[in-house]
């Protein structure tokens, strides 16, 4: 596991050798199973490995260190200790005296409840009617970035965001369905680069990291998810990691 005492070629070698969680886990909820917009744990799951990823790769000793102690742990709640605040989808911070942080079962993070927020964690998945729901995405964004920032500290807040470029897709309400026809019902590779575009330009400066995600799923049987193109997707993730790790270390 990565730390201080290894050299930079061991390092390396080390890296070479590590897959992202997240990069393999957010297909999850959508490979052989109906995706189900509304479902709000995705952003926890999805926070859950980002934060196992950041000590993976090993490029913040503070980090590593913080996480090894059970200083800092990922809240369970997504709220700071005695504070009414918007719902992240995922606070790592520290952790509260005498609270018991919660080791699970294959994971490396622990989990309770913190008093600061250190990196603060906001996931958005676009499935279809981008442009429709573009404005209000936006200033849910920006507000949970301002959220984060407003309780002291300088938390590093990272937006990740999931835009489908699916040539069709099918949503679900209740026992009803709802299929893009590219007409009244725009495709969502039809609406894919403007939502990319907007939310570059209008919502990313409020993040430290902003990354966004670019992939393709129908939401039909069989249920298939793939990236539009995963060599790059895993290459920018990576870089994104290692970006939010040198901002852990210079501010906390």
């Amino acid at each position: 596991m990565p730390n201080s005492t290894i050299s930079r070629n061991d390092a390396l070698a080390h890296e070479v050798r590590i897959e992202y969680p997240s990069s393999r886990h957010i297909p999850e909820p959508f490979r052989g199973k109906v995706y189900l917009h509304r479902k709000s744990n995705l952003g926890d799951f999805v926070a859950m490995h980002l934060c196992e990823d950041l000590y993976r790769i090993g490029r913040s000793k503070g980090y590593v260190d913080r996480v090894d102690s059970g200083l800092s742990v990922l809240n369970t709640q997504n709220r700071l200790r005695g504070i009414q605040a918007r719902r992240g989808d995922g606070s790592f911070g520290e952790i509260v005296p005498n609270a018991d942080a919660i080791k699970d079962d294959s994971f490396l993070v622990r989990r309770g409840p913190i008093a600061t927020i250190e990196i603060g964690i906001k996931i958005k998945i676009l499935m279809k009617a981008m442009i429709k729901q573009i404005d209000r995405v936006m200033n849910d964004l920006k507000r949970q970035a301002d959220q984060f920032r407003s309780r002291g500290g300088n938390p590093t807040c990272v937006g990740l965001i999931g835009i489908n470029h699916a040539p069709y897709c099918t949503t679900y309400e209740g026992s009803r369905s709802f299929r893009t026809d590219g007409k009244k019902y725009k495709n969502p590779v039809d609406e894919a680069d403007e939502a990319v575009e907007r939310l570059q330009r209008l919502a990313a400066l409020s993040f430290d990291e902003f990354l966004i995600l670019r992939f393709e799923a129908v939401n039909e049987l069989p249920y298939v998810f793939s990236w539009s193109d995963e060599e790059s997707t895993k290459l920018d993730y990576g870089a994104a990691l290692v970006r939010i790790s040198q901002q852990y270390s210079i501010r906390i």
